[in-house]
């Protein structure tokens, strides 16, 4: 075999294997980038307590049993002027005048109170969320989806 088609062969070898690493490194980035947004969102929803737990009589301490949680994961304070908490059913709660500091959790209660730095009241006497199958969906103050807990059965 002559010098210049040992080349050309290493060549087109190498052309070869640059080709199946390119394809392969695509979709580990692209995996990257996805898992790099979804860690980057910073206000979630970090928990519900969709039961009231114990003996439902609508009274206030019975509705204030039944609450979600909102979590700033970040450093720096959100303002959730005009964001909506909501159910499935369209059960809207409005944060107004509301500054989530960095590392921050708020409680949004069901029931009536006096609204606290820590504690948001949503003044119902009825509850909100379904015990046996529901979804919480927080909204920006453009109507954006910023994150969602569903429980129960799937929706469909």
């Amino acid at each position: 075999m002559s010098v210049s088609a040992s080349v050309r062969r290493l060549t087109a070898a190498a052309g070869v294997a640059a080709a199946v690493v390119g394809t392969a490194a695509l979709p580990a980035s692209a995996a990257d980038h996805h898992s790099d947004r979804a860690h980057y969102r910073t206000v979630v929803i970090s928990d519900v307590q969709h039961d009231s737990r114990g003996r439902y009589d609508r009274s206030d301490r019975s509705m204030n049993r039944e609450w979600v949680d909102i979590t700033n994961n970040g450093r720096r304070a959100v303002n959730l002027d005009r964001w909506t908490l909501s159910d499935r059913d369209g059960h809207t709660y409005t944060f107004r005048h509301v500054r989530l500091d960095g590392r921050q959790t708020v409680r949004v209660h069901t029931g009536y109170g006096r609204d606290t730095r820590y504690d948001l009241f949503w003044d119902r006497r009825a509850s909100v969320w379904d015990a046996d199958r529901d979804t919480a969906t927080l909204r920006n103050d453009h109507g954006r989806f910023i994150d969602d807990v569903s429980w129960g059965g799937h929706r469909h």
